[in-house]
């Protein structure tokens, strides 16, 4: 059994919010890899956010920059963490590199307080961010906790034996194949005629959570090639609701890279010059904190739908939209929920699971919009090409 530490900080329920902004016909779902408020955006020097550096134990790095060995982050990791057992150079930050993300938080929105919506790795965060849940099933009271031992071939396509870890509410510790019939919101999406892409590197990325999705996992709108987001965008084919996962190059992922901003950057430059521009939302978070340092303090498992291993450090999240006031930095409470909820209402869908899930507790980020205004003109976002080289980058890192 595992004693999983949760800090004080206190969240209560949440109610389901109606909409109100001006409905939008898209919706971009970008996850990055790894990352604190913190650490990318405690040098940024924007005003309002929430962040701080510790120049004692840390120092200033390029995002590109080594920063040591791979962070641990699982979650043996973040028991450690939120004890106040860090690594050294967990506390080092991103001094230069970012510059991207931070010119799209001058213009656009920034939630000071995201958290991440489990306190593993990368498998069941991006479960969260599909299903509002990591269950293995809509009646199970497990979580998926982490990656599996060979998360190189885990979904529905495993091999027989391939396992990822579970924790039950009494912290018991098993083990369950990687193949969910688990709701998500695809199924809402498929009800309502919708139509959704998943893009990711290739059908061994840990961070395909579709692979995991028994009614999915063969579905044609599995895209394994990143960069075609673009295409689609430039060829008016995107989809209503598309969840874009990066190559190992620009994830964000510590000693693998610095394309991450530009890779971003490079999509909402793509959205921005495009028809799509008034009527499409991008919502940019980072799976998991990746081992790195934050102040603020994990919220507390106090809530209805969850009693153990709930919420991670913050991560953060970017709002980039013609609705979203320049520079606008909210300070309500969200986590992977919200970002569930707020398609949810976006579409009229309804909750994904049985009423118990983290889009039934979450906010829908209505905050970060200004409806009944004239939508906001695009300015590109200054960045540099991505390489030939990192865009044909199919690999993704294994998570420490």
């Amino acid at each position: 059994m595992i004693a999983v530490l949760c800090a004080l900080l206190p969240i209560s329920a949440r109610p389901a919010l109606g909409q109100t902004w001006t409905p939008f016909q898209n919706v971009i779902i970008v996850i990055q890899e790894n990352r604190t408020p913190d650490n990318l955006f405690g040098a940024s020097g924007l005003p309002g956010l929430n962040v701080q550096l510790n120049t004692v134990k840390g120092q200033g790095v390029n995002i590109g920059d080594p920063n040591g060995p791979g962070l641990p982050h699982k979650l043996s990791g973040f028991q450690r963490e939120v004890s106040g057992h860090y690594p050294h150079f967990a506390y080092n930050y991103v001094t230069s590199g970012a510059q991207p993300y931070w010119d799209l938080v001058a213009q656009y929105g920034f939630a000071n307080s995201m958290y991440q919506t489990n306190q593993g790795a990368s498998f069941p965060a991006h479960m969260f961010l599909v299903s509002a849940t990591s269950a293995p099933s809509d009646t199970s009271d497990l979580f998926v906790a982490d990656n599996g031992v060979r998360f190189e071939e885990y979904g529905c396509d495993a091999p027989a034996g391939n396992t990822v870890p579970t924790i039950a509410p009494d912290g018991t510790m098993g083990t369950v194949y990687p193949c969910f019939p688990t709701s998500s919101l695809i199924d809402l999406l498929v009800n309502a005629g919708l139509s959704w892409r998943y893009y990711a590197v290739s059908k061994q990325s840990i961070w395909n959570t579709a692979l995991a999705l028994e009614n999915y996992y063969q579905s044609p709108n599995i895209v394994l090639n990143p960069p075609q987001v673009l295409s689609d965008i430039a060829n008016g084919t995107l989809a209503n609701v598309s969840w874009v996962t990066p190559g190992k190059s620009y994830s964000d992922h510590p000693t693998f890279g610095s394309g991450g901003p530009a890779w971003v950057a490079s999509i909402v430059n793509a959205l921005g010059q495009s028809p799509y521009w008034n009527n499409t939302v991008i919502l940019v978070t980072w799976d998991d904190w990746g081992g790195w340092w934050d102040h603020v303090k994990p919220l507390a498992n106090n809530t209805g739908w969850c009693e153990i291993m709930c919420y991670g450090f913050r991560v953060p999240l970017l709002v980039i939209s013609a609705q979203t006031p320049a520079g606008y930095v909210d300070n309500n409470v969200h986590d992977f929920g919200s970002i569930m909820h707020f398609v949810e209402n976006n579409y009229s869908l309804g909750l994904i699971g049985p009423g118990t899930w983290a889009d039934s507790y979450a906010d829908d980020l209505s905050g970060f919009f200004q409806p009944g205004t004239p939508a906001r003109a695009f300015h590109p976002i200054k960045t540099r090409k991505l390489t030939s080289a990192e865009l044909a980058d199919k690999g993704d890192p294994d998570d420490y």
